[in-house]
């Protein structure tokens, strides 16, 4: 018998911690994307002071970041919807496929029964 955690936890566990650092990973690399967008825009107008431009750069970054936050809420959103949407069709197929599988079973057994009735009439 084997202590501690099962192997199927353990790679539950990996596999959040990989999700994890990615979103992470994900999230730092958009805030540098922002930042340095927001620092070619204060390259762009060479009056700003150097307080100013941390202000326009902090500013900008805090407001792209929020937007992103608002897109990404909207998709998963949407992605739930879908999602919802997609299992209540494939729900309703799997319901139609059986119904057939019923239907055709019973008509073969039904055939088949038919059939054995008339061999054994024919055969008295």
């Amino acid at each position: 018998m084997t202590r501690g955690r099962s192997w199927t936890s353990r790679r539950e566990e990996a596999t959040a911690l990989a999700t994890e650092a990615e979103g992470f990973l994900m999230a730092h690399a958009h805030h540098a994307e922002a930042r340095r967008e927001a620092q070619a825009l204060c390259a762009e107008l060479p009056w700003l002071t150097s307080a100013q431009t941390d202000d326009l750069v902090r500013h900008y970054v805090s407001r792209r970041l929020a937007l992103t936050r608002r897109m990404l809420d909207v998709t998963v959103r949407r992605i739930e919807e879908l999602r919802g949407e997609y299992e209540a069709r494939y729900a309703q197929l799997r319901h139609r496929l059986l119904t057939c599988h019923i239907v055709l079973a019973t008509g073969a057994l039904a055939a088949a029964v038919a059939v054995g009735a008339a061999v054994a009439t024919w055969a008295w």
